[in-house]
């Protein structure tokens, strides 16, 4: 009997496969049986696997949400002593494609968006509770911010989440069309960033004024 190493193996690489077409031809083009031909197995293994096309679709959204929840995690980290800004910073640049990689995933994110348009419940999946989720992550670093006195004052955190991650998804379309380059995408975020938050000297000035 096969293990189970075997399987979870079997699994990715039926996975990696689907991405493979997503990002190459779109996911109109991925059926159970091109799927199999780009895995290099049979229609029945994948469906042994993963039971329908529906199934296997979600399985390729979570992996490549795992793939950019552990970007996000590893920026996190990174920059763990930095500061809320710092942590913003290294959350809403893994969402820009800066590198081939993040091309790659960003072009199957697209994939999945433009079959959501007419499946419901791939939206729903991917695009209503997917974003409604960044979307609370993002609220949450920004009110510790203004508890810590760092945001600039008169802000709605919950409208400034919103604006951060249309902002973010915005750029890296312009990028992906060839708009801007992927250091001038930065370079807005930076900006926006800068204007949400108080800058270190005035925070210090602040500081020295309390009794």
């Amino acid at each position: 009997m096969p293990k189970l190493a075997d399987h979870e193996e079997r699994r990715a690489l039926i996975v990696a496969a689907l991405l493979r077409i997503a990002a190459n031809r779109g996911l109109h083009a991925a059926s159970m049986r091109t799927v199999a031909a780009e895995a290099g197995v049979s229609v029945s293994t994948v469906q042994y696997y993963f039971g329908t096309k529906e199934r296997l679709l979600f399985a390729g959204l979570q992996h490549q949400a795992e793939v950019v929840g552990q970007r996000i995690e590893a920026g996190l980290a990174a920059n763990a002593g930095g500061g809320v800004r710092n942590r913003l910073y290294a959350w809403l640049v893994q969402l820009i494609p800066v590198n081939e990689q993040q091309r790659a995933g960003y072009t199957v994110f697209a994939a999945y968006h433009a079959l959501a348009l007419t499946d419901p419940a791939l939206a729903e999946q991917s695009y209503t509770r997917g974003s409604a989720e960044l979307e609370v992550v993002l609220r949450g670093l920004l009110a510790d911010a203004e508890q810590a006195g760092e945001l600039s004052p008169g802000r709605d955190v919950g409208a400034e989440a919103g604006n951060l991650l249309a902002l973010a998804t915005g750029l890296a379309d312009s990028v992906m069309a060839g708009m801007r380059t992927p250091e001038a995408a930065i370079a807005l975020l930076n900006y926006q960033l800068d204007q949400l938050f108080v800058a270190a000297s005035s925070r210090s000035a602040a500081a020295a004024r309390r009794p």
